[in-house]
């Protein structure tokens, strides 16, 4: 059986790109074709066999991704599957609107359905730093790209959800049911340290929908020491408004992210998450999380065992939830336990089955 997987941009490392990675470990013989990908940002897949889209040898498109909205449908119907048996396409873009023979098998993993044309697509208007020309003509764009991004997603034989919030997503924009599998997480790397540290912790991709500067409003009013890990357009602003108990770490390596979460007192997350990686690591080592009652969170934390839920997403709600927590309410055997539910090898297994069954079904 010849394999192709299929992911939207390789220029960056989240959730996603380590989604790919895992799959990479299922089919370590398959090809990956992306649209763009930048070495440079990001590593782990220097051994791998990349192609890439047209769009990679146009001017800036491995930072500047955005400007070619456009054109990526044509970019991506280009792309040449026909000698595949099996594409798995891993996608929160429009990768999955690959065009592929009637006789290969496509199975689409989706992190959600394209959040700048469905979910966000009031907002995305606003929040894209373009001129005015270009943010005058984007909303004729964005509703030429929905119609074909709903079309592209019809083509895909089975989807997989990353969750049951994405699946219902899925289900609403696309009119598609989906097979939910939550992603890897290596909780075996993440352990429970005997002491902690005085001070909570955020880890996220600095970007204005991560919520990022409603946890340092409230960090702000309260006081308490609060470390940020990660990077991103917003880091500016939000260091100008954190005052001097709030550390800004930067992108720090995975063994200093494993210190870090071991020793905090909770890992703050007020950001609505598709699913949300970073939450099951905290668990994973033993440590609570304090999130926002939204989105992957609701499927993955257990209010008053494993964290604290706080459903209205402002800064207030959020120091409200803060005042009332008690680290020594939680027992952190017991939060790790729960995280290994969400491990690898579970991963593994269920991608495994599904695609082998799926398989077996379209070759009938």
């Amino acid at each position: 059986m010849k394999v192709a997987l299929l992911h939207d941009y390789l220029n960056q490392a989240g959730g996603a790109e380590r989604v790919l990675l895992a799959l990479t470990e299922l089919f370590p013989e398959a090809p990956i074709y992306t649209l763009i990908y930048d070495k440079k940002r990001l590593a782990g897949f220097e051994n791998k066999k990349i192609n890439t889209s047209f769009l990679q040898k146009l001017p800036f498109a491995t930072s500047k991704i955005k400007y070619y909205l456009p054109i990526m449908p044509v970019a991506v119907e280009q792309l040449n599957l026909g000698d595949y048996d099996l594409v798995i396409s891993s996608t929160s873009a429009l990768i999955k609107g690959v065009i592929t023979p009637p006789d290969t098998l496509h199975i689409c993993y989706c992190h959600t359905p394209t959040r700048y044309l469905w979910s966000d697509t009031h907002s995305y208007p606003k929040d894209i730093k373009v001129g005015s020309v270009v943010k005058n003509i984007l909303p004729f764009i964005l509703t030429s790209l929905r119609q074909w991004d709903h079309q592209a997603a019809q083509r895909v034989n089975h989807f997989i959800a990353n969750s049951q919030f994405v699946a219902d997503r899925i289900k609403n924009y696309y009119n598609r049911d989906s097979e939910v599998i939550y992603p890897p997480v290596d909780t075996e790397n993440f352990y429970i340290s005997n002491q902690l540290g005085n001070y909570y912790l955020l880890i996220s991709r600095l970007r204005p929908y991560k919520k990022v500067d409603m946890a340092i409003a409230a960090f702000n009013k309260l006081n308490l020491p609060l470390k940020i890990i990660g990077t991103g357009e917003e880091e500016a602003n939000l260091k100008k408004m954190a005052k001097s108990n709030i550390e800004f770490l930067g992108a720090v390596s995975e063994e200093e992210k494993r210190k870090y979460l071991a020793n905090c007192l909770a890992l703050i997350h007020p950001q609505e998450e598709d699913f949300g990686l970073t939450a099951i690591e905290a668990m994973a080592s033993g440590r609570p999380v304090i999130a926002y009652a939204a989105g992957g969170a609701l499927e993955t934390v257990i209010d008053g065992q494993t964290g604290k839920l706080f459903d209205e997403q402002s800064w207030e709600a959020l120091i409200d939830t803060i005042i009332k927590f008690k680290p020594n309410d939680f027992d952190p055997i017991e939060i790790k336990k729960h995280a290994n539910n969400f491990n690898t090898e579970n991963f593994y297994h269920k991608m495994k089955t599904f695609i082998d069954k799926s398989y077996q079904e379209f070759k009938k």
